[in-house]
């Protein structure tokens, strides 16, 4: 992500807000279960995640293969659930992102000396991936453990759309 693209993520992180028309939009797509977890992220991995899916919904329109929409939304409005609130503040966030982008070696030190913004920053997605496999949410946690991996050439189109929309956002 470019610099500016990192100013932007930053103003919004810090205006985050979820609408009444955002809690609609959870509640139509997320079972009582899903957003407990959804919930238990800070307010701005929540509109992250809510952008994340408004924009698969924008994609599964234009892609036309047929790709489960609901199923997707549900990754979307999930992908982040490993950092849940209070695991990587937007000074964490930001930190971690420094650290790794300009001394990466330096931030693997840091993480194995147990720096948790650094964990949690690394690890996001296998962490929720095993969150959402505790209510049963197997398929989903497939593609939202690997949202964050090298691309391979066999990825599901689902888990595609995923990174082309978290990357958007």
């Amino acid at each position: 992500m470019s610099a500016f693209g990192r100013i932007w993520q930053f103003i919004r992180a810090v205006t985050a807000r979820v609408s009444v028309d955002d809690g609609k939009y959870i509640a139509a797509h997320l079972n009582a279960d899903e957003q407990k977890i959804f919930f238990a992220m800070s307010v701005a991995d929540q509109c992250h995640s809510l952008r994340t899916a408004y924009t698969i919904e924008r994609l599964v329109i234009e892609d036309k293969r047929g790709v489960d929409r609901e199923f997707l939304i549900r990754c979307a409005l999930l992908h982040d659930v490993g950092r849940k609130a209070g695991d990587l503040t937007i000074r964490g966030k930001i930190f971690a992102v420094l650290v790794t982008s300009f001394a990466p070696k330096f931030a693997e030190r840091l993480e194995l000396n147990g720096n948790r913004a650094l964990y949690v920053y690394h690890h996001h997605a296998e962490l929720g991936a095993q969150k959402i496999q505790r209510i049963g949410l197997f398929k989903e946690a497939k593609i939202i453990a690997k949202h964050h991996a090298p691309p391979k050439p066999d990825d599901p189109i689902e888990l595609k759309l995923l990174r082309l929309a978290d990357n958007e956002n």
